[in-house]
């Protein structure tokens, strides 16, 4: 039993690593893994595979057929989904459940808010509030601006058909990083490329903790530097407030935290709901012409495509129970989010987008303890975004309908977007 349990913690990092950038960890590769245990990550274009919805009809609490001697669940319904995720008493996220004797070490920790529990998942999530708030945001508003019109220049310089994953999607949240971090500028380069290396999983959990493990030695590197002479950025702000109460280590962990969470999800936000204006002229029309069409918009798209498909995977506390089913101690649950914002009980025909509907209480950001301290700064980045595409480039349309979705993935994406700008 305990090699069975190794085996399945060694694919667990794998898996909830995985984000499948262009060289991606493609996880339908594992020949010892179940297609059915995939489900939770497969899309049909931008929807859930239909069998998801099934289960969630059927069975809204399941067991997965994971061939390693140990009980995974999927959760697939909005209300079971919301009481698995507001759980932290019987649910550990701790990084700890993914190492040690399978396949990592504790220094392979990326640290930040998603792989801690309380009280410590709480003393680190206080240190990044106050820099999360709308007050605090609002700084940002001209640097996000600035970088969107930066990226349509650069759009506008290019010669036929230009990538939106490339030019757009990718460049954007990244830079809005390293204005928030407080990244200096002759750094952004160096940040950038490892922002993009970051979700390069070619080699599998060895390649990916290399990453990790880079990643959070440069961002050492910019916390003594901000330790030494703190700006106005969130390190530098976290510095001046709580001084020597934070370690090098602990900011070097939030600031890849911020990196992780906020990188590659915005992207493929900004990439998957630009296809989805591109595929709809009403939805266009609506966004280019009205201002206040934005907020219901992204509400509207961050629900429809919800591109981190599974939240961080729970492990069990204690012996409990979701919807009647029993959960025991050790049993991993896994959450589909993006199952759970099709579920009828937030409201009706929601295998469409509809920009006008009123915002649902979605699940994209996750919820609970651990939904995204950063979700607020996802929003006015996709707020800003769209209808700068949009006006910029009025007469833009998709050069192919032969386009590429991640074919298993956590963050959902698409590998490119050519479009022509008119």
């Amino acid at each position: 039993m305990a090699s069975m349990r190794s085996r399945f913690m060694t694919w667990a990092t794998r898996w909830y690593l995985a984000r499948a950038s262009k060289k991606g960890f493609d996880l339908s590769r594992m020949a010892l893994l179940p297609d059915s245990a995939l489900l939770p990550l497969k899309r049909d274009a931008l929807d859930p595979v239909p069998e998801l919805a099934e289960i969630r009809v059927s069975k809204p609490v399941s067991k997965l057929e994971i061939p390693f001697g140990v009980n995974v669940w999927l959760v697939t319904g909005y209300e079971e989904s919301k009481a698995v995720l507001s759980n932290a008493k019987a649910y550990s996220n701790d990084f700890a459940n993914l190492v040690g004797q399978h396949g990592a070490s504790e220094s392979h920790s990326p640290g930040g808010l998603g792989f801690a529990d309380p009280p410590e998942h709480t003393r680190l999530r206080k240190l990044l509030t106050p820099e999360f708030t709308m007050r605090r945001l609002s700084r940002l508003t001209p640097g996000i601006k600035a970088i969107i019109d930066q990226q349509l220049d650069a759009m506008a310089a290019a010669e036929g058909p230009v990538d939106l994953v490339e030019y757009f999607a990718l460049p954007i949240p990244s830079l809005v990083i390293c204005e928030l971090l407080g990244v200096p500028y002759d750094d952004r380069d160096d940040f950038q490329r490892l922002s993009m290396a970051r979700f390069d999983l070619f080699g599998g959990a060895t390649a990916s903790l290399g990453a990790i493990s880079e990643s959070l030695a440069y961002l050492t590197d910019v916390v003594k530097k901000q330790r030494a002479e703190p700006g106005d950025g969130l390190l530098g702000m976290i510095i001046k407030e709580h001084g020597d109460e934070v370690s090098d280590q602990e900011l070097a962990g939030l600031a890849d935290g911020v990196l992780t969470g906020g990188f590659e999800t915005t992207a493929s936000m900004l990439a998957l709901g630009a296809l989805v204006l591109l595929q709809d002229r009403d939805a266009f029309k609506l966004v280019h012409d009205d201002d206040a069409a934005i907020h219901g918009f992204v509400e509207e798209v961050l629900r429809y495509l919800t591109v981190v498909q599974v939240a961080f995977p729970r492990f069990a506390r204690e012996d409990t129970e979701v919807a009647g089913v029993r959960i025991s101690k050790g049993d991993v649950v896994i959450v589909s989010l993006s199952g759970a914002d099709r579920d009828p009980a937030i409201g009706e025909d929601l295998d469409r987008v509809d920009p006008r509907r009123a915002p649902t209480s979605h699940l994209a950001f996750g919820y609970g303890v651990h939904r995204c301290i950063g979700a607020e700064l996802a929003r006015m980045e996709l707020r800003a975004a769209y209808p700068a595409l949009l006006r910029r480039f009025p007469e833009m349309r998709l050069a192919t309908d032969d386009l590429t979705y991640r074919k298993v993935s956590i963050v959902y994406g698409l590998e490119a977007l050519p479009v022509v700008l008119g």
